[in-house]
């Protein structure tokens, strides 16, 4: 009996002082995530353990794999690299609102109005092109000119229905209208524009010179810079629109195993210490808490769009995008 009872409370024990976790789904790239993760780990003793998603299907592949599991949810937070994802979540009844503290100085734009979802440090879509085969002069300076006969089949895209790519194209409804967006992808189906599987892809294709010049997001352009690649990296439209806005965004997901430890990791990832070192590891371009003001210093035109209507007519778009380029 003695033993019974040592057994039991050695038991009990185990259990009390069992570590505490936060499980973190993240289309974000493990070479930035993880030092947030890590940092998280030294302020708050909580261990995160991360599902990371496959390039070829950024957000899109855990945004499935989370709505697969709302019956017995695996994941207590989703860190999404784009905002659509998130957003179709809460239409689902899959995110728990939540109000963090750290969010009080984001601009309401970039925040549910319900508490489903939170917007922070965000990045920008690009033009790369190959320096040694492009003069800066000869390069594009709008997504117009991807249908000029002069750019035919020299430049690449990754599949536009995943990731960032579909925030782009989405963005591009709603920036110039259907029918203009609709004619213009039609535009670069014929001019042979190539599609890839992951803005890495793309990037790697325009430092080898396989193709010339393609789209991607700008933390695929500031690491091939950082590799010493010599591409030029151009911001579209900037005498126009601008160049498209993609802001990180963050939720907690309904009946997760660790709903408080997911709430702390919201409050750290929304914090501006986490916001500064996003920027810093350049997987972030602009902080969204003052974003038109860090454009207008780095002289780049920034366009802003609702995020709630952008995933309102997603599906419809994605449609269309998918019979123009038979995917």
């Amino acid at each position: 009996m003695a033993a019974l009872s040592i057994f039991l409370l050695f038991c009990c024990g185990c259990r009390m002082h069992k570590k505490q976790e936060v499980v973190v789904y993240t289309s974000v790239d493990e070479e930035y995530s993880r030092p947030i993760f890590q940092e998280f780990e030294k302020a708050q003793n909580i261990q995160v353990k991360p599902v990371y998603d496959v390039e070829a299907t950024k957000s899109a592949g855990l945004a499935n794999r989370i709505i697969a599991e709302k019956a017995n949810p695996q994941a207590d937070v989703f860190w999404s690299g784009e905002c659509l994802r998130i957003i179709d979540l809460k239409q689902s009844g899959i995110l728990e609102a939540y109000r963090s503290p750290s969010a009080t100085d984001i601009p309401a734009q970039f925040k549910d109005p319900q508490a489903f979802w939170t917007g922070f440090a965000g990045r920008l879509r690009v033009i790369i092109y190959n320096k040694d085969l492009v003069s800066p002069e000869n390069a594009p300076s709008s997504i117009y000119d991807f249908a000029d006969s002069k750019f035919q089949g020299i430049f690449a895209m990754a599949n536009p229905l995943f990731g960032t790519t579909t925030f782009h194209f989405i963005s591009l409804f709603i920036t110039l209208g259907e029918k203009e967006a609709i004619d213009l992808f039609e535009n670069w189906k014929l001019n042979e524009v190539r599609i890839v599987d992951g803005n890495s892809v793309v990037r790697r294709l325009v430092e080898t010179g396989e193709i010339e010049m393609g789209f991607t997001d700008s933390d695929d352009a500031k690491l091939s810079l950082s590799a010493g690649n010599n591409i030029g990296i151009i911001y579209p439209d900037q005498d126009s629109f601008g160049t498209p806005f993609m802001p990180n965004m963050v939720a907690l997901i309904r009946n997760g195993p660790n709903p408080a430890s997911g709430k702390l990791f919201i409050d750290y990832l929304l914090s501006k210490e986490a916001d500064q070192k996003l920027l810093s590891s350049g997987w972030t371009k602009l902080s969204v808490r003052d974003v038109f003001e860090q454009g207008k210093e780095q002289n780049i035109i920034i366009n802003v769009i609702n995020y709630e209507q952008a995933s309102s007519i997603a599906q419809i778009a994605l449609t269309k995008i998918k019979i123009i380029f038979s995917l």
